[in-house]
């Protein structure tokens, strides 16, 4: 019973971070949703900052501190581990949601507005062409494991969870974290940038890059010299030549798995 009713926790877990993460999508978009980056009350301009500001710092904590290792020792002690990622996952949905109530916009001024129609297309382009390599690069990396219900499922069948694998598939030959270059691309090409979306889009940017230095730790720590060598051939975010020559080659540096990291 214990085993069904952790796996219904995960898979209520897993549908409502899929609604949550589609919401997010029209949120930093300005997509159909009734409130958004930029769509909303707004306030004065010193509660606006300071509001915005104490959500992404509530996001960025949340986010890397339940990824870290020793927090998920102290943490299982008090939630079963089988349900430990589900519960990473519910407290993310938590702090978006308040991110999606909360956040004041910031509509003036304006930073910057594209309105020649080419220009504005490949913006959007490269928006979608984010969204789709985040998508993709959790399938690459074990979606169901990322998201809790592998763990979960394995637990309700009696079967032994499958450990992490070492491998680069597709777009981990070239850069070593493809998912969060989509989100640096969603955050930042947009045709149209206020106030408000520069902060939104510089406070997730810095936590991203706060959160690579403390995921490679872990990758490190869990993979030593392999991951060491495989940072050594392959760009951060951004592609090295090398990475190219080796990906047209028979053998792709064998060094990327999902680590107990906190992207969602």
């Amino acid at each position: 019973m214990r085993a069904l009713l952790s796996f219904l926790y995960a898979l209520a877990a897993y549908v409502a971070c899929m609604a949550t993460l589609t919401y997010f999508i029209g949120f930093s978009g300005n997509l159909y949703v009734p409130k958004s980056v930029d769509v909303g009350a707004t306030t004065g301009w010193i509660e606006a900052v300071g509001t915005d500001v104490l959500l992404l710092v509530l996001f960025g904590v949340q986010h890397s501190v339940m990824a870290r290792r020793g927090f998920k020792r102290w943490w299982t002690r008090v939630v079963p581990e089988v349900v430990e990622r589900s519960t990473f996952v519910v407290a993310t949905c938590v702090v978006l949601a308040l991110m999606f109530w909360l956040w004041v916009p910031i509509t003036a001024p304006v930073v910057w507005r594209v309105e020649n129609k080419a220009a504005v297309a490949l913006l959007w382009g490269l928006f979608g062409l984010g969204c789709v390599i985040v998508v993709v690069s959790t399938y690459l990396i074990n979606h169901f494991e990322l998201f809790g219900l592998q763990q979960a499922f394995a637990a309700l069948t009696r079967r032994s969870a499958p450990q992490s694998d070492f491998k680069t598939p597709l777009f981990y030959r070239y850069v070593r974290h493809p998912l969060y270059v989509g989100l640096l691309l969603g955050f930042w090409c947009v045709p149209v940038m206020t106030a408000g979306r520069l902060l939104f889009a510089l406070g997730l940017s810095a936590y991203t890059l706060i959160g690579i230095a403390f995921e490679e730790r872990d990758l490190l720590l869990q993979f030593g010299e392999r991951y060491r060598a495989y940072r050594r051939e392959v760009g951060m975010l951004v592609p090295r030549a090398r990475a190219f020559k080796q990906a047209a080659g028979s053998d792709a540096p064998a060094a990327r798995a999902r680590a107990d990291r906190g992207e969602v």
